[in-house]
């Protein structure tokens, strides 16, 4: 029996020493592991808001410059496909290519300015804090006054603007495109001076902004230009939610084209189409007929 205890306590003792071991083991790969995390996370996360906008926004740039290296290649390689296989790639009307912004468009304009209120001048005790900051509905009633005004292409924040471009107001900065601007906001538009000047002057919404302009000190300059340049749009370009209000002409002149090509078609089949009855052609297409 005693013999027999001293195995026990032996195969205990060993046991004992080999979780002691283990636990030992553990806890310095734990502890590593730890230390490891904090060091990564300290690289690679700014330690406060400020610093994490200023690294988001820098990514955003960075990512915003491959975009725009690959979509040259993508031309690039598209063009030279198409030369291979001896297919000639007509290029859009010039009016839509600076429609649709991917054209830098350079001439007389105008370059208008909105900022926030000072919070610091006397006499706004009594003023609501919303009426000294800039809005979202500010900035658009100035950019659908200029469209309005004949505005051939426009930037905000030397952001180039087009139909599919979105933007909103978060607290006191502005999102676009992917990017955070805070204030003042810049408005860029090529056009005829004379009349964007008079498109701002008849709008309600930007002649209620330039009265609380003057009354409790809201940025508001305009500025002609004889020689604006706007870049081309260089933002996302895939749709997600927009979509075309149902009785929209999309492109002028598309429904007259389609019928067009839809009668030589059938001119050339030998008149497949049939008549209607009256000595006209009837024709039978798939597209859409005008209106």
């Amino acid at each position: 029996m005693i013999e027999r205890t001293h195995r026990a306590n032996r195969r205990v003792a060993r046991g004992t020493a080999s979780v002691t071991i283990v636990l030992a083991l553990s806890g310095a790969l734990f502890a590593a592991n730890a230390k490891f995390a904090r060091a990564s996370d300290a690289e690679r996360h700014p330690q406060d808001l400020r610093e994490l906008a200023i690294a988001e926004v820098d990514r955003v740039a960075g990512l915003t410059s491959e975009v725009d290296a690959l979509r040259g290649q993508v031309d690039a390689l598209t063009e030279s496909a198409a030369a291979a296989a001896g297919t000639e790639i007509a290029d859009p009307p010039t009016a839509f290519r600076v429609e649709s912004g991917v054209l830098p468009v350079a001439g007389p304009g105008l370059t208008v300015t909105l900022d926030d209120a000072p919070q610091d001048q006397p006499g706004l005790e009594d003023i609501s804090p919303d009426v000294l900051v800039v809005h979202q509905q500010d900035i658009q009633a100035v950019m659908n006054a200029l469209w309005a005004g004949g505005a051939e292409a426009m930037s905000l924040m030397d952001q180039r603007v087009i139909s599919t471009s979105a933007f909103r107001c978060v607290g006191n900065v502005l999102r676009l495109q992917g990017q955070v601007y805070s204030p003042p906001y810049v408005i860029r538009a090529v056009g005829d001076p004379d009349l964007l000047r008079a498109a701002l002057a008849d709008s309600p919404e930007v002649t209620a902004y330039r009265a609380d302009a003057a009354s409790v000190g809201l940025g508001w300059s305009v500025e002609a230009d004889d020689d604006l340049l706007i870049d081309a749009y260089s933002g996302p370009t895939d749709l997600r939610h927009a979509t075309v209000p149902e009785g929209t002409e999309v492109l002028p002149g598309l429904d007259e084209a389609a019928a067009s090509v839809a009668e030589q078609k059938v001119t050339s089949l030998g008149g497949t189409g049939g008549t209607d009855g009256s000595g006209t052609r009837a024709t039978e297409s798939g597209g859409p007929t005008p209106g």
